[in-house]
């Protein structure tokens, strides 16, 4: 006979933490003239219902009403389920959409959001979409505005990201831990990584480890579903997974990885070299590492992210070198489809947004030439007084006799 046992296992957070971002949000939905916010970005979804599942490859939505307690989670009917088990919200706010809107030409899931909305009276109101969503197609625009033709429409694209930039203490718990799974994923790397061995079958062990976390917690369903894993002129390139070729002497590796835990994410990078890296290499990676130290030492609260980045961009020129990529953003919550950058802060030349404690940045020095490239990453935390790296791995051009 086989015991079904109840498995359900706990919110990732309590309702109060909920209820507070809820506060945050709507004092934004106020600012902007939003009766009802539609969300569609599966971060932003997460963040404001706890709704963790990869369903996101078809049509779902968070509505959160200013005359409402908590938000309305609409998805698939099957998918009420992970709703159950993830989001913070009662049974009735979960509603699941039949299985006829599926893969069909003569209905639209958004059909089903307006009928919903209507019911409700929210029709006629001031609707906030994020208009810049890759979840939320020209379609289902399209769709919701003819069912809803009385409705006011607002841009409410980055309202929810800009109230995620600051974490809450519960959330920095969980970044911290993605940093723990992140060191040993990347020390995984480490020892996999030799001269015959192939890329694949080290990227197996470092996945492994991004799964497994630590013996005190599990690893997450990461954004990248992988990491970035180039070796020779391909890490001049900085988005690219493994092949099956075997390493090689005198070869370099860059690998970009993020630990994950209940879809908080800490970024972490480090590049490898198989034997004696030339001295053109070695120069890089010195001023790089070095300039890191200096990045620290302003990621202070009070100090800008442009301030920061232009100091890099300093430390770059005296040096004869130059990046003309951002240098970081904030990091947290992440999907496939959302990535794990909180789209909200950007270490970058201009960016005015001015650093306040328990924010979280991925600073990511990645430089990358014609036929190589060098990386060096850490995920932090500003606190009141400093900066808290959350990544402790060595940081350095990793060599490998």
């Amino acid at each position: 006979m086989v015991q079904i046992m109840n498995t359900q296992l706990p919110s990732a957070f309590t309702p109060a933490e909920f209820q507070r971002r809820i506060a945050l949000i709507k004092q934004q939905m106020a600012r902007a003239g939003i009766d009802v916010l539609l969300v569609s970005d599966p971060s932003n979804m997460n963040y404001l219902t706890g709704y963790d599942a990869p369903s996101y490859y078809i049509p779902q939505m968070a509505v959160l009403a200013m005359s409402d307690d908590q938000p309305l989670w609409i998805g698939r009917k099957m998918d009420v389920a992970c709703a159950r088990y993830t989001a913070f919200m009662s049974p009735e706010n979960l509603i699941g959409y039949p299985e006829t809107y599926i893969g069909v030409q003569d209905r639209h899931v958004m059909e089903f959001v307006a009928e919903v909305l209507r019911e409700r009276h929210w029709d006629r109101l001031r609707l906030g979409l994020e208009m810049d969503t890759a979840p939320l197609t020209p379609r289902c625009v399209e769709k919701l505005q003819q069912q809803l033709p009385y409705a006011s429409w607002v841009d409410a694209e980055l309202l929810v990201n800009r109230v995620r930039l600051i974490k809450s203490d519960a959330e920095i718990v969980y970044i911290q831990q993605a940093a723990q799974i992140s060191q040993r994923a990347m020390q995984a790397a480490y020892d996999a990584i030799e001269p015959g061995v192939r890329e694949c079958d080290a990227a197996a062990k470092v996945m492994a480890a991004l799964i497994a976390g630590t013996d005190k917690f599990a690893g997450h369903l990461t954004m990248q579903g992988a990491f970035s894993m180039p070796s020779g002129e391909r890490t001049s390139a900085p988005h690219l997974a493994w092949t099956d070729a075997p390493f090689r002497k005198h070869q370099l590796t860059s690998i970009e990885l993020g630990g994950c835990r209940y879809a908080y994410h800490a970024g972490l990078s480090r590049s490898f070299f198989l034997g004696s890296p030339p001295a053109e290499l070695q120069h890089c990676a010195e001023v790089t590492i070095s300039g890191m130290a200096e990045v620290l030492e302003r990621m202070r609260a009070g100090n800008t992210c442009g301030e920061v980045a232009d100091h890099w961009n300093g430390i770059l020129s005296r040096a004869g070198l130059r990046k003309e990529s951002r240098i970081g953003y904030s990091i947290g919550i992440g999907y496939p489809l959302a990535s794990w950058i909180d789209r909200s802060a950007s270490l970058q030349s201009g960016d005015p947004t001015v650093m306040q404690p328990n924010m979280t940045f991925h600073i990511i020095l990645g430089m990358w030439m014609d036929r190589w490239g060098f990386e060096v990453s850490e995920t932090v935390r500003i606190t009141d007084t400093a900066v808290d790296v959350l990544t402790d791995f060595p940081r350095a051009l990793l060599v490998k006799a």
